[in-house]
């Protein structure tokens, strides 16, 4: 997953960037509302984090202006400010959720997974099919019930082909959303990632869960039934 965090205090930048990275998340850092703009509007993230007083570009008009160009992933508002109109002008622009400095990084953990579950239609924090169960919050893998060792890329590539179960996602879709911008890009790793995880959870290939459809990319197709039937 691809996150992009607009955020004018260094502190506490580094801070988002270092607990996210450690999270597996690949992040792109914007100091003011105008940078953010540019990186909102060139990249295709899965969430953006936008506080709310940034300098250049104030965060709700930098909110404003991403959902009138038709930019729909989840945005979570930071603000120091404690007044509940401040908190509404920015979900009335676009945002889905916020956030109250100081804040817990737990919190900010589970307010990210929220949005991530919530944009592509889950409401359950594990995503099941068939023997496979991916626990979203504690980035746990099983396969028949016992776990299955999975390095962070190949744990964010599955994660992002079953939060897009059933949908062709290409290589490059792939890369944008694993790495961030200062990443030097391979796409040939992504094929490395899609044959290692055929190996640890299909090992048999008797499951098909990953299809390859040629030229287009890879298909995630999970099985019908919980982890458990």
């Amino acid at each position: 997953m691809r996150l992009l965090v607009v955020e004018d205090d260094p502190a506490l930048r580094t801070q988002i960037q270092q607990q996210l990275h450690a999270e597996g998340f690949a992040i792109d850092l914007a100091p003011d509302g105008r940078e953010g703009l540019f990186l909102g509007q060139e990249h295709p993230y899965d969430l953006a984090i936008i506080d709310l007083g940034l300098p250049d570009l104030d965060g709700v008009s930098l909110i404003r202006t991403l959902r009138a160009e038709g930019h729909s992933y989840p945005i979570l508002i930071l603000t120091a400010r404690s007044a509940w109109q401040d908190k509404v002008e920015g979900l009335e622009a676009g945002a889905d959720d916020y956030l109250t400095k100081p804040f817990h990084p737990e919190e900010l953990r589970a307010r990210l997974n929220a949005l991530l579950r919530r944009a592509s239609g889950l409401a359950s924090s594990v995503i099941e099919g068939g023997p496979i169960a991916i626990d979203t919050i504690a980035r746990r893998v099983t396969l028949k019930g016992e776990p299955v060792t999975l390095t962070g890329y190949e744990y964010q590539a599955l994660a992002y082909m079953a939060l897009n179960s059933g949908k062709v996602v290409s290589k490059t879709e792939l890369t944008e959303h694993l790495y961030d911008q200062d990443f030097d890009r391979d796409s040939n790793v992504i094929e490395v990632f899609i044959g290692r995880l055929r190996r640890k959870l299909d090992p048999d290939g008797s499951l098909k869960l990953i299809t390859t459809q040629r030229g287009l990319g890879y298909c995630l197709n999970l099985p019908e039934g919980s982890a458990d039937s």
